[in-house]
């Protein structure tokens, strides 16, 4: 995040920041700011150092695998689509297929950007970068040391149920599950993906 002392950002006036905060992920800034009303204030932002990276996988069948994981922050067991971290400076579409191929071990042979989005822009700077793949061809997952991953595959039916249901909880999963099935009802996507989809809810 830039140095932004004396800034204007829209209505808000910046007249200090300090970084509170910092490790190899995420940096959190206390802005001392003139409000739009005129009175001065304050205003804490964390900064993401990468890309949130998702991933929809759509496999010939018409199932996606999802990946499990306890998420330390909720201290909740969490399903969802293939996700991660990609570096600002790195092409996203290479950190979607180094997650894709870590966390269930496929790889990709087609791959579309579908979903370009900000993730809780009131409190953070993060955006996500969201892609769907399909041609999966399967080999072997190779996580990071400190994730312990379980893996099951779902129709894509199923998968739209679990969201609705609110089973899955996480944002991105829910994003891309929700934006796959709009896209592929309006006649947005090609044709072999569109039809996973769609074949498996109807």
């Amino acid at each position: 995040m830039k140095e932004r002392a004396g800034a204007k950002i829209g209505p808000w006036t910046v007249e200090s920041e300090t970084a509170v905060y910092d490790n190899p992920w995420i940096r959190v800034i206390d802005f001392k700011v003139i409000r739009p009303d005129g009175a001065p204030g304050q205003y804490g932002v964390v900064h993401y150092k990468n890309l949130a990276i998702g991933v929809l996988p759509l496999l010939d069948d018409g199932t996606v695998p999802l990946v499990g994981q306890h998420r330390f922050p909720l201290d909740a067991y969490s399903w969802e689509l293939p996700e991660g971290g990609g570096k600002r400076e790195v092409d996203p579409l290479s950190s979607a297929k180094r997650e894709l191929a870590e966390e269930t071990g496929f790889r990709a042979r087609h791959w579309l950007k579908f979903s370009d989005l900000d993730l809780s822009n009131s409190v953070t700077d993060e955006r996500s970068v969201c892609y769907l793949a399909w041609g999966l061809e399967a080999g072997e997952a190779e996580p990071e040391a400190d994730e312990i991953l379980a893996h099951k595959r779902v129709k894509f039916s199923a998968l739209h149920e679990m969201v609705l249901g609110g089973d899955i909880r996480d944002s991105l999963t829910i994003i891309m599950v929700l934006t796959a099935k709009a896209l592929a009802l309006a006649g947005r996507l090609p044709e072999e993906p569109q039809n996973l989809i769609l074949g498996s809810v109807r």
